[in-house]
């Protein structure tokens, strides 16, 4: 049978190399879904990676919304954590204070010939067990009865905070494994993107990012956002959606970097969080929540200082400046910028002043 087996002929060094490559970028295209069959280009089309790195950068910024989310909730739990260990740790030394003036008590009372037995149950190594036995505590009928009742009162309600930062304490430490689970998304999502462009030749690079900037700079004109002529500029309905605006103005050209919210740095929400803040208005830190924090307002109707949501999940968010324009932190591969409301999936907004 070897016989009839034909030999499969060997290509030259450099046309091995060649093969070798044509398959690593096939299998890597595969991998990352701008491929799939064997016959695979080895070197993928720049549009269709610039698709597939804009779908990455989506995905990471969906997954940076739900990690800004998890953060804000695992800060409240850490937060209500320490004001009930605060509290415990004041009820504990009112008590101490209670047991100490109690055991003077005791001891006078020692002296003169006997110990009240409601003190005996207090001031016992089993302060538990008293609680257990307070029936037997309330019948001593002493005088003292009415500070036994207090200590008590603050025995229970010291278990009480002590459950109820058990509680917190557990889910702290649920948002802790949610935050890192998010983080592991986001990174993936962003290292496969950087690898993507970087398979791309600086040229390539260059054409792409040239063709955004042009289509951008035709649409939005220049940095202060001029109205078209003829028309009188757009203005904001109120002062403090004004200087929400001029704040997101003056952030423009800085970094996007996904968890941030100012004041050197931002990602889509964070920027829209910081602008408001700058006017006094606290807002939720989450596209999901700043949606539904003012008035919702047709796209007919827009006026600077709206907050624009695009996406069908609402993954990300601008601040509306006038001329169907915008000011969002992109992604990653972009700074805080001007754009038009029209290069993304409008999917509503909202008015907050």
């Amino acid at each position: 049978m070897a016989a009839h087996r034909k030999s499969r002929p060997r290509p030259a060094g450099g046309a091995t190399a060649r093969a070798a490559a044509a398959v690593a970028l096939a299998g890597a295209a595969t991998a990352t879904g701008l491929g799939g069959a064997a016959h695979a280009e080895p070197q993928p089309a720049p549009g269709r990676v610039k698709a597939e790195v804009d779908k990455l950068y989506r995905e990471a910024e969906v997954a940076t919304e739900k990690y800004n989310g998890a953060r804000e909730k695992a800060r409240s739990a850490g937060q209500r954590l320490h004001a009930l260990q605060d509290e415990a740790a004041r009820r504990q030394e009112r008590l101490n204070t209670a047991r100490q003036a109690l055991g003077s008590v005791a001891a006078a009372q020692y002296r003169g010939g006997g110990l009240d037995p409601s003190l005996q149950l207090l001031l016992s190594s089993d302060p538990d067990g008293y609680l257990d036995r307070a029936a037997f505590a309330e019948r001593a009928g002493s005088r003292q009865s009415a500070a036994v009742g207090r200590a008590r009162a603050q025995l229970r309600e010291i278990e009480r905070l002590r459950g109820a930062a058990r509680v917190e304490l557990a889910s702290l430490a649920s948002r802790q494994a949610e935050l890192k689970r998010h983080r592991k998304t986001i990174t993936g999502k962003l290292d496969a993107a950087r690898d993507l462009w970087s398979r791309l030749t600086p040229a390539q690079r260059a054409a792409l990012t040239d063709g955004t900037d042009r289509a951008a700079r035709s649409s939005t004109g220049d940095r202060n956002g001029p109205a078209a002529p003829g028309s009188a500029p757009p203005r904001a309905p109120g002062p403090r959606a004004a200087r929400a605006v001029s704040y997101a103005h003056q952030k423009i050209g800085s970094p996007y970097v996904w968890g941030a919210s100012g004041p050197n740095a931002f990602d889509c929400s964070g920027l829209v969080q910081a602008a408001y803040r700058s006017a006094g208005i606290s807002l939720p830190r989450t596209t999901y929540a700043q949606i539904a924090a003012g008035r919702r307002v047709s796209r007919s109707e827009l006026l600077p200082g709206d907050l624009v949501f695009f996406y069908s999940g609402i993954s990300h968010v601008g601040i509306y400046v006038g001329d169907g324009r915008m000011i969002h932190a992109p992604n990653p591969s972009a700074p805080v910028r001007l754009a038009p409301i029209d290069e993304m999936p409008f999917a509503g907004a909202t008015r907050v002043t």
